[in-house]
């Protein structure tokens, strides 16, 4: 190993030599033990051969051993590892850059220092990349130890894809094979000011100016390992450095793509993935200065990049802090947050529409519009989905008790008359309508639905009794109609004693003629029957 001209002596490099390596691969490393054991362990064992790649490892002043061990890796690998020691710089951004000043091969691929590569991983993507003349190729990334990776563009091999109205927007990590041409070219560098997402303003001005971008499903390439402490660089949340880096995404990509809906499709995803996480719970943990920084700051990305399209996938509530912020209400803002982090807010139901009742929700201080709150559509979803279980019923010597269970915990926010018991009193040319709401408590994870109808309804004062009392149990709200089933009897039930009225005994027995039906029946008991109840 010698120094390399012009570098401080703390950089070990391979013999310089005439080959130039197929592929360089940069790996920034930060205390990254012992993760990083493995990470060298599957470069140096890839099955491309190590004659034909190059590894340029950047110690951003590892504090843990990671250096020692890099440069352990250098003297068991000599020709193959250059190791470049540094003070640490904060971030990612600038080792990546001092690799990438130092990289000769055709080729780059980053490497986290706690991931690792599947074994064929370069040969396969250096082959397809001169096969199709690609400039990227993407090799499908899975998670390790719990680490979520969006699987949504490795759906399948595909030998060109782009930006546009694709899954790659939301897969910019810099973990790609990239012609090194490409990066030289354009001067492509990590932006060393961003202690974090300094890789995706790189990645995606990269996939803007390539000519052909690959995508490789057939094989696990690259194995992205969430470390048992979770204190990935990705992982953390930073949310300062965070929104820096996510106002530079949506320059970037103003500044690059033309304006229409490839470019909302690109805004789409900064949202979805970057803004929104600037509103998630993790918002309350914050200091109040940094809170109202965030606050602004998310209130002006929503103010300059907003669009009806962009913000598609956002759900209602991200959409209404979105709001919140533009409109630098931080006080609603947390108590929006909170809310949600707690029950979650009541359903307010008016006039056929759903609202959720946060605390800001008709403030008549702050004036926000009611469509800001609108959650309509879903409410009418879940609510047209629920299930309830078959009614039991139980006929005692006063009334009718009736019994189910929906899988809604927030039913009773929709409001008395929600589920209600329409019955009908008819006899010989006469029928009288009524209905009964029905009492609806949560329950764990769902609610209890209780009917009690009384069979003094039944037996009119001063008049004969009903022949018959037809009872259909209904749920219905915002349009949507779901059933609720009643179990049937298997035989007709009967009050255990005779019921005596205007000086008559009479029977009453309960049937299920239907699905949701009950049918209360009455009749005069023969002298003989009543003889043979009472023995």
């Amino acid at each position: 190993m010698q120094n390399i001209p012009g570098r401080a002596p703390d950089v070990t490099a391979p013999q310089d030599g005439p080959d130039i390596p197929d592929v360089s691969v940069v790996v920034a490393v930060y205390n990254t033990m012992p993760y990083l054991t493995s990470c060298l362990t599957s470069l140096v064992g890839q099955s491309i051969g190590t004659e034909r790649i190059e590894i340029v490892a950047v110690d951003d002043g590892s504090t843990d051993g990671s250096g020692a061990e890099l440069d352990r890796f250098a003297r068991l690998h000599p020709g193959v590892l250059t190791v470049v020691h540094q003070a640490n710089s904060g971030g990612p951004a600038a080792p990546s850059n001092r690799a990438l000043d130092l990289a000769r091969g055709r080729y780059v691929i980053f490497v986290g220092a706690d991931d690792h590569l599947g074994p064929e991983a370069l040969e396969r993507m250096v082959a397809a990349a001169d096969r199709l003349g690609s400039d990227i190729v993407l090799g499908r990334m899975v998670g390790v130890n719990g680490r979520w990776v969006s699987q949504a563009v490795y759906g399948e091999s595909r030998d060109e894809i782009t930006l546009y109205e694709s899954a790659l927007p939301w897969a910019l990590s810099n973990t790609k094979l990239f012609r090194r041409e490409l990066i030289e070219e354009h001067g492509l560098r990590f932006a060393e000011d961003l202690p974090v997402l300094s890789d995706q303003p790189f990645t995606l001005e990269a996939c803007f100016r390539a000519g052909r971008i690959t995508v490789l499903a057939d094989y696990d390439y690259y194995f992205a390992v969430r470390r048992d402490d979770e204190t990935n660089a990705t992982v953390s949340f930073r949310a300062l450095d965070r929104l820096t880096g996510t106002r530079r995404l949506f320059e970037l990509t103003r500044r690059m793509a033309e304006p229409g809906r490839g470019r909302e499709w690109i805004h789409q995803r900064h949202f979805t993935w970057e803004v929104a996480r600037l509103i998630s719970p993790e918002f309350l943990d914050l200091g109040a200065d940094e809170q109202r920084r965030v606050c602004d700051g998310v209130g002006a990305l929503h103010r300059d990049y907003a669009s009806p399209y962009a913000l598609k996938k956002l759900s209602d509530r991200q959409r209404l802090l979105l709001r919140l912020a533009d409109k630098g209400h931080l006080d609603a803002l947390k108590g929006v947050l909170t809310c949600a982090a707690g029950n979650g807010p009541p359903v307010v139901v008016d006039e056929g529409r759903a609202y959720a009742g946060y605390p800001c929700f008709r403030d008549p201080e702050l004036g926000l519009p009611d469509a800001w709150f609108d959650i309509t559509k879903d409410t009418r979803t879940r609510f047209a989905e629920q299930e309830f279980t078959p009614a039991e019923t139980r006929l005692t010597e006063t009334g009718l008790e009736i019994v189910a269970r929906s899988s809604l915990a927030d039913l009773a926010d929709f409001g008395a008359g929600t589920v209600r018991a329409e019955t009908a009193l008819e006899r010989a040319g006469e029928q009288v309508v009524k209905s009964y709401d029905a009492e609806v408590a949560a329950d764990g994870e769902g609610s209890v639905v209780r009917f009690t109808l009384p069979l003094s309804e039944l037996f009119p004062h001063k008049d004969a009794p009903w022949e018959r009392w037809s009872v259909r149990l209904v749920a219905s709200a915002l349009g949507e109609s779901p059933e609720v089933p009643v179990a049937p009897l298997p035989t007709e039930a009967r009050v255990p004693r005779p019921r005596r009225h205007r000086m008559r005994p009479y029977g009453v027995g309960v049937a299920t003629p239907g699905a949701s039906e009950l049918r209360i029946t009455v009749r005069q008991l023969p002298v003989r029957e009543l003889l043979r109840a009472r023995a």
